[in-house]
């Protein structure tokens, strides 16, 4: 039975290419299931040169019109919620809730971002000169590259697009080469509801062959990205000489404080959501805990009991599942102890059982790095000034919790831990769209992103004056 294919969406036109490139399923690996086009350089080159086209149109079409636009796109979204689900989990292997949660927060961002359409974009500033008005606009940057990951395929591209397009930038959209195909519906609902050509355009096939097309096009104004460290770094080092502006959401070593005077099963339960949900595949997942020691073996019981019934969805690929049973393999040989999972789950898939790890000592690497897999490492603290020194011990500060009934514990966590974002007797994920996302020192740049403040790295402050007199 041949291969379903998928066309991509550049200049306007839905295309294909000469040469395709396989998708899979992580719950079954034997066989593609799709494939999208392998675009070439030259290909690529003619997608900037239709999105600096794109751009011109959008740009000068008025915001209202843009947000009406942004609007259906939402409504289609919303009405083709089951058909993208079911595309996030082929390809990603969540979940179907999973799968379905992220379809329908999709249209929430373009939702927020076509209302944003209606709101201010500057200010007037008092002027010490006589029959002056002076003030500040916001516009858009132009071309803007956004370089996405296989863990969330549809929510982090629509978290860069709704904002990008609501300034009125023209974007081209780099998605993980494991998981094109729900940035792909992603482009036919903004092209069905009304996209001018070019605005949206995007880009699939294997980087490696497509690289310096794709990043070193002189049209690009900013690169808007989410992945790995190492890729991210590189990026920001390759685009600076040119002045290219540049955001980053990058890895994250997350921790989970229980105090010894909170709830242990209401902290217990959030905990296990936080770390193993998408099978521990998100930047903001949990993969640290660190109890109290008078309550760190009950915690522990608690916790051993909740992973042991879990059953979590595939790991995105072989290669992955393979690094993240390194790592538990590299943590035993140093001494830590398996409480519950540690091992592969037999058949065609790539899972790995939900695993808990004791006996663990911040200089393994299991403790300091992103392990991006259902593996959570527990070890015991005295208190809470230890708790948070151990919650800084990393050069990560995306995310962080704790649990305590204490108020003046929680104000002292909240004030002293050095991360993007601090969740008091919650998971460590979840935040919605209009609230600021973005981490710290090497878990990102300083351009946040959701809400409001997302509109920053997409537009440039002009001020005028005007003299009236």
């Amino acid at each position: 039975m041949p291969v379903r294919t998928m066309q991509t969406l550049a200049g306007g036109h839905w295309v294909g290419a000469e040469t395709w490139v396989d998708v899979f399923d992580p719950a079954d690996v034997r066989a593609p299931f799709v494939r999208v086009p392998a675009l070439t350089a030259a290909q690529v080159t003619d997608v900037y040169r239709a999105a600096r086209e794109g751009f011109e149109t959008w740009r000068a079409t008025p915001a209202i019109e843009r947000s009406r636009i942004l609007a259906k796109a939402a409504v289609l979204l919303r009405a083709r919620a089951a058909e993208i689900a079911g595309a996030i989990s082929r390809e990603n292997g969540k979940t179907a809730a999973e799968a379905a949660g992220e379809a329908e927060k999709v249209a929430d961002f373009f939702e927020y971002y076509a209302a944003a359409g209606r709101a201010e974009y500057g200010s007037l500033i008092h002027d010490a000169r006589p029959d002056t008005r002076t003030g500040y606009q916001r516009e858009p940057l132009g071309v803007v590259l956004a370089i996405t990951p296989w863990n969330d395929p549809m929510i982090t591209p629509a978290r860069k697009l709704a904002p990008a397009l609501s300034a009125g930038n023209a974007v081209v959209l780099k998605p993980a080469t494991e998981t094109p195909t729900s940035a792909l519906h992603l482009a036919r609902a903004l092209h069905d509801a009304g996209l001018p050509a070019g605005v949206l355009n995007v880009v699939t096939g294997r980087t490696v062959e497509i690289s310096a097309a794709l990043l070193d096009d002189p049209r690009i104004a900013a690169v808007t990205f989410t992945g790995g460290n190492e890729a991210g770094e590189a990026l920001r080092v390759r685009l600076a000489a040119r002045g290219v502006r540049f955001q980053s959401e990058l890895g994250g070593k997350n921790a989970s404080v229980v105090l010894a005077d909170a709830n242990l099963e209401k902290a217990a339960t959030a905990i296990v959501a936080a770390s193993f949900g998408q099978a521990g595949q998100r930047c903001t997942a949990t993969s640290r805990v660190l109890a109290d020691r008078a309550i760190h073996d009950e915690l522990l019981a608690l916790l051993r009991a909740k992973v042991a019934g879990l059953r979590t969805g595939p790991l995105v690929s072989r290669a992955h599942r393979g690094s993240v049973l390194a790592y538990i393999a590299g943590a035993v040989e140093r001494g830590a102890r398996v409480e519950t999972g540690g091992a592969a789950v037999p058949g065609p898939g790539c899972h790995v059982e939900p695993t808990l790890l004791t006996g663990v000592t911040p200089d393994m690497a299991v403790w300091r790095e992103e392990v991006f897999g259902p593996v959570v490492a527990v070890r015991p603290i005295d208190g809470l000034d230890e708790a948070i020194a151990a919650v800084n011990d990393t050069r990560f500060g995306l995310a962080a919790a704790v649990f305590t009934d204490s108020l003046s514990a929680a104000h002292r966590f909240l004030t002293e831990v050095d991360c993007g974002q601090i969740a008091v007797n919650t998971t460590t994920s979840g935040w919605d769209v209009h609230q600021p996302f973005g981490g710290f020192r090497d878990s990102g740049s300083a351009f946040k992103e959701q809400g409001a403040e997302a509109l920053r790295f997409y537009t440039k402050v002009k001020t005028f004056a005007v003299h009236f007199g």
